[in-house]
C-alpha cells in the first residue's frame, strides 16, 4: 500500500519539510515588511498543507515546527533570534502550532482516506478482472492458477490454491498466515493459502475480508467448472448411450436382413434343387452373392469406423490413377447402371487407393438405394492444377432442406429415406476424404436427386505416367 511506500520514504518527507519551510520563509521575506505579520503565518500554514498531503503525519507535524521556528527568528522582534519580547507573540506561536498540527492532521487524515479508496478501486478492479478471467478457465488447474496469479499480484504475497478438501500438511505453506477453506455450502473445494511478505495487512480484519473476497470467488469458478464437467460428463454418457442403442438397433437389423436372405436362397438351393430349373437356381445364387457382399460391406464399414474413431487410420498413399480405383468400386456391384465420365488426361493422384475405393463404394451403395433398379448413377471426375473432384450422382427424391450437412453424421438417415442402412456409409467417407486433406459435401440436382462431390488434394511429384488401356 502506498502507506507503507510513505514509511518507507520518511527522509525524503524530512527533507521536503525543510525545503518547504525554506521557501515559504523566502517568499514571504520577499512579501515583508510590506504585508502584515499573517502573510508569512498563511504561507508556513500552506506549506504545512502541501507536505501533510505529499508525505503524511511526521513530515507535517515537522514542517508545523520548523514554521513556528522560522517564524520566530525572521519575522518576530528582535529579528535573527529566538528571543520572544512580548507574550503576544508566544500566544501567536501556539496558536500557529496548533493550528498547523489540526490541519497537518485533518491533511494526513483525508489522504489515508484517499489511499484506502484508491486501494479499494484498485482491488475492485483486480477482483473483477480476476472474475472475467475465470468465467474463461474450464478446468480446476487453470482457476486455481489464475486465482494464485491475481491474489498474489494484488496483496504482494506468495498465494497457493490447494485443491480438493486439504485438512492436513500443505507443506512450505503450512505457516501461510492466511488459509481461506475454498467452500461452497458444507463442501470443501480446496484451501486458499496466502503467504505475503509483510503480513501485518493481511492479519488485520479488513484485509482478511478483503482476501475473502478473492477466495469466494475462486470457489464459485470452481463450483461452476465442476458443475460444467458433470454436466458434460452426463452429456457425453447419455450420447454413448444413445449412440449404443442406435448401433445395436441398425447392426442387428441390417445383419439379420442380408443373413435371411442367405440361409433362405442356401435352404431353397439345399432341399429343393434337383426341382428348381435354371433361371430359378441362378436369381438363388445371385441373391447369395448379392446379400453376402452387401454384408461385406457392412462388416467393412464397422470396422472402417472403429478404426476412424481409434484414431489408428493410417494412410498408405501412392500415386495411382483415379479410374482404375473407380472400376475397382465399381466390380463390386452387379447389375448397377452407371454413367462414368473420367477424361484421359486426369493426373494421378496421391492417395490410399483402399480406403478411396471405400469411399467410392459407400457412395455407389447409397445411391443405389435411391436410384432404383432401373436408374443410372452418374460418376464424373475432374481436375484443377490442385485437386481432383469425384462426383456421383443419383435419381432419388433428393435431400431435406438442412440434411445437406447431416447425412454425414454418424447414425443419420435423411427423413425422405424410406431404405435399409446403419447411416455409418457417409460418415466414413467423411473421415476417409478428411484423412486426406480433402473435403466432401452434398447438394440436391435441379434435375432431381442428389449429387455428392469429394475432392483430393494433388500435392508432390507425380512418378511418370505410364500408358493406359485403351
Amino acid at each position: 500500500m502506498r502507506t507503507r511506500l510513505g514509511m518507507r520514504a520518511l527522509p525524503t518527507g524530512v527533507a521536503a519539510a525543510f525545503l518547504a519551510v525554506a521557501t515559504a520563509t523566502a517568499v514571504s521575506w520577499m512579501m515583508f515588511p510590506r504585508f502584515e505579520r499573517g502573510t508569512p503565518i498563511m504561507t508556513y500554514l500552506l506549506a504545512i498543507v502541501v507536505v501533510g498531503a505529499r508525505y503524511g503525519q511526521l513530515p507535517s507535524l515537522l514542517t508545523s515546527v520548523l514554521g513556528v521556528a522560522a517564524f520566530d527568528f525572521f519575522f518576530v522582534p528582535p529579528y535573527y533570534t529566538f528571543a520572544v519580547a512580548d507574550a503576544q507573540a508566544l500566544s501567536t506561536f501556539a496558536i500557529m502550532l496548533v493550528v498547523g498540527l489540526v490541519i497537518g492532521g485533518l491533511t494526513t487524515r483525508i489522504r489515508r482516506q484517499a489511499e484506502l479508496a484508491a486501494d479499494r478501486e484498485r482491488q475492485t478492479g483486480a477482483l473483477a478482472a480476476m472474475t472475467q478471467e475465470l468465467a474463461l478457465a474450464r478446468t480446476p488447474g487453470t482457476v486455481a492458477s489464475v486465482a494464485a496469479r491475481h491474489v498474489g499480484s494484488v496483496f504482494d504475497a506468495e498465494a497457493r490454491i490447494a485443491l480438493g478438501d486439504r485438512s492436513g500438511s500443505i507443506g512450505e505453506y503450512d505457516d501461510a498466515p492466511v488459509r481461506l477453506s475454498l467452500r461452497i455450502g458444507e463442501e470443501t473445494l480446496g484451501m486458499m493459502l496466502v503467504h505475503a511478505r509483510r503480513s501485518r495487512r493481511l492479519r488485520s480484519d479488513a484485509g482478511r475480508r478483503e482476501v475473502e473476497a478473492f477466495a469466494n470467488q475462486t470457489a464459485l469458478a470452481l463450483e461452476r467448472v465442476r458443475l460444467a464437467g458433470e454436466a458434460e460428463a452426463a452429456r457425453v454418457s447419455a450420447e454413448t448411450e444413445r449412440l449404443r442403442s442406435a448401433l445395436l438397433t441398425s447392426v442387428s437389423h441390417d445383419l439379420r436382413t442380408p443373413l435371411a436372405a442367405i440361409t433362405g436362397a442356401a435352404t431353397t438351393l439345399l432341399e429343393a434343387g434337383p426341382r428348381l430349373d435354371e433361371p430359378t437356381r441362378k436369381d438363388l445364387l445371385e441373391s447369395i452373392r448379392d446379400e453376402t457382399a452387401r454384408l461385406n460391406r457392412l462388416v467393412q464399414n464397422l470396422l472402417q469406423m472403429t478404426r476412424l474413431e481409434s484414431g489408428e487410420l493410417k494412410l498408405q498413399r501412392e500415386w495411382h490413377p483415379l479410374e482404375e480405383v473407380i472400376g475397382a468400386a465399381l466390380g463390386r456391384f452387379a447389375n448397377l447402371r452407371v454413367a462414368l465420365t473420367v477424361p484421359r488426361d486426369l493426373p494421378l493422384v496421391p492417395i490410399d487407393d483402399v480406403l478411396i475405393e471405400q469411399v467410392i463404394v459407400n457412395l455407389l451403395d447409397n445411391a443405389a438405394k435411391y436410384t432404383g433398379k432401373n436408374g443410372t448413377i452418374r460418376i464424373l471426375a475432374t481436375a484443377t492444377e490442385e485437386t481432383v473432384t469425384v462426383e456421383v450422382a443419383d435419381r432419388g427424391p433428393g435431400l431435406a432442406p438442412g440434411d445437406e450437412t447431416r447425412v454425414f453424421d454418424k447414425f443419420y438417415r435423411g427423413a425422405a429415406n424410406g431404405t435399409q442402412g446403419t447411416g455409418l456409409g457417409l460418415a466414413i467417407c467423411r473421415g476417409i476424404v478428411h484423412a486426406h486433406g480433402g473435403r466432401i459435401w452434398a447438394q440436391n440436382q435441379p434435375e432431381g436427386g442428389v449429387a455428392f462431390f469429394f475432392t483430393l488434394p494433388l500435392g508432390g511429384t507425380p512418378p511418370l505416367a505410364v500408358p493406359r488401356d485403351a
